[in-house]
């Protein structure tokens, strides 16, 4: 695994973020906004790429400035961004989002972001690949959604392993059986999976126990499936549940929540392919999105890989 060019081909949105400046019921009364460089898979990859590991993006913008702007803000963070595409007959895709004290009130404005083609992910690119990535909002709409499983079936061909931020949220997604349906088909190609509790409720529409969400993802397809619990740690059922470890968690002041669910993948990811053990990836992964956590804005330049361990 660890002689393939990238450790990482991190595929889906890349878009502007929008948020409000001060705190605000909702966007309602949200008047001014600043921008950032968003994007789950974009900001997954630069964790990695922070961590020492070469990575790669495909991601769709417009042929805009907005677009060129998100393009420069990836290479910065070390990222190859050769494989990002420009759309020229739709706009680069943004959120609009509240700043807020509870769940942020947000509008996503899908446009550029979907258009990921199948030939944006070659199989040479695969090829090249450790881990191939993408998230529930890349998987959304189409074309975008029918490319990357198609892909995440040649990556596994190619000996690449599939990986999914099973991310779903209802406003992006409103067809819950559809998701479930596009979520297992992606699956079925021997994903490692991460999801947090209140993905699981979202992407099943209820409350299901710990055991039943895992089951569910292993009867998709899914060989590891990583199910995070908050301040509670996480639980880690791999080969495709024969092996079971929980994770306990540790208490941290919180000062900037954002990006942890990237962060922690990062760290869980990069130990794999130091050869760690389920435990000890779970674990890295949480050392990591502690940093996170601790810190405010994005994670340094820098991150020295000996914090995962």
């Amino acid at each position: 695994m660890m002689n393939r060019k990238y450790a990482l081909v991190s595929v889906g949105e890349l878009l502007a973020d929008l948020i409000g400046t001060e705190f605000t019921q909702n966007l309602t009364d949200t008047t001014t906004f600043q921008r950032f460089q968003g994007g789950s898979p974009a900001n997954l990859a630069a964790n990695m790429a922070r961590l020492g590991n070469q990575t790669a993006l495909v991601s769709c913008v417009g042929t805009d400035n907005v677009g060129n702007y998100l393009i420069e803000k990836v290479a910065e963070t070390g990222v190859d961004t050769t494989y990002i595409a420009k759309d020229a007959l739709v706009p680069t895709s943004i959120v609009l989002v509240s700043r807020t004290k509870g769940t942020p009130d947000f509008i996503a404005y899908r446009t550029a972001d979907r258009m990921i083609q199948q030939e944006h992910i070659s199989d040479e690119l695969l090829q090249n690949a450790s881990f191939f990535h993408t998230t529930c909002f890349a998987l959304s709409q189409e074309p975008a959604q029918s490319a990357i499983v198609d892909a995440a079936a040649r990556a596994q061909a190619a000996g690449c392993i599939v990986s999914l931020d099973a991310n779903y949220a209802p406003p992006i997604w409103p067809d819950r059986a559809q998701a479930q349906q596009v979520i297992a088909d992606y699956c079925k190609n021997g994903a490692f999976v991460k999801l947090s509790e209140d993905d699981a409720e979202r992407i099943f529409g209820e409350v299901r126990s710990n055991a039943e969400i895992i089951q569910t993802f292993h009867q998709m397809g899914a060989q590891l499936v990583c199910l995070t619990l908050g301040g509670k740690g996480s639980i880690v059922s791999s080969n495709y549940g024969k092996d079971y470890v929980e994770i306990e968690g540790r208490p941290i002041e919180v000062k900037d929540a954002t990006g942890a669910g990237d962060s922690y993948w990062s760290g869980f990811l990069t130990a794999w392919l130091d050869g760690k053990t389920p435990a000890e990836c779970a674990q890295a992964g949480a050392n990591i999105a502690a940093l996170k956590i601790s810190t405010v804005g994005p994670l340094p330049a820098k991150v020295d890989r000996a914090i995962l361990y």
